[in-house]
């Protein structure tokens, strides 16, 4: 039998396994102020040298901050932190404009499955606000880049779902600024923020009538109008994306 050394934990490390393991399963709750080193250098009967290091290697995980009396507590940490973690490691691996489309593409399927039961008036009257802003910023000759992202959040968040919400944001960060590419190019700056705004108005449409399955077909085709736009463009679809 093939053996190979063990690697064991620092002490810090362990220290910080073990609050990480307390603030997921809940024993300690957001808002809740960790203890003292002296108390958890009694606890873990370690120094307060590796209580602090523990503390400061969990402070960078984002799952605790400092109040203003420089107390750590436990806190929740936001969308756009951890999409902004999650899309930093996503650049170094490379990743390609096609491969963020694919997963880009079922996102907003599921987000549209999602709605089943959901559609509201509230939901729709801040869609149509979003389609008439985007249609005057195109009248005025303005970026729409914007108001796209926040036309697909508003489905998102209307699904209530937090693991969907959670796993778009580090797509949608590397994905819309592709958006830009096309409304500069020549082929496409314009012709492509027009048939946006046109699938737009087409799901909101469908919205209203609480039509899901022709928003859904919809979303369908205007995300695959945004691969063809970037083809015709003649844009690398397997190049890394731009941050």
């Amino acid at each position: 039998m093939a053996l190979g050394k063990l690697t064991i934990a620092r002490a810090y490390q362990a220290v910080q396994q073990a609050l990480e393991e307390a603030i997921l399963s809940g024993e300690l709750a957001p808002g809740q102020p960790l203890p003292t080193e002296t108390e958890l250098a009694e606890k873990f009967g370690v120094t307060r040298h590796t209580v602090r290091e523990g503390m400061r290697a969990l402070e960078q995980s984002g799952l605790v901050k400092r109040d203003a009396g420089r107390r750590l507590h436990v806190t929740r940490p936001k969308h756009d932190a951890l999409a902004s973690q999650s899309s930093r490691a996503l650049m170094m691996q490379q990743v390609s404009f096609r491969e963020i489309w694919e997963v880009a593409m079922q996102l907003e399927l599921l987000a549209m499955d999602l709605l089943e039961g959901r559609i509201d008036d509230t939901l729709v009257e801040a869609l149509e606000a979003n389609a008439a802003a985007m249609g005057e910023a195109l009248e005025r000759g303005e970026s729409i880049s914007a108001l796209d992202v926040e036309f697909h959040a508003l489905i998102a968040q209307a699904t209530g779902n937090r693991v969907l919400l959670m796993s778009r944001e580090p797509v949608s960060l590397l994905f819309y600024p592709s958006l830009d590419r096309l409304f500069t190019h020549p082929r496409t700056r314009d012709r492509s923020p027009w048939r946006i705004l046109e699938a737009h108005r087409e799901i909101v449409a469908a919205l209203r009538a609480r039509d899901l399955a022709t928003a859904r077909l919809w979303m369908e085709r205007h995300m695959a109008d945004f691969r063809r736009g970037y083809e015709h463009a003649g844009l690398p679809l397997d190049a890394p994306v731009a941050p």
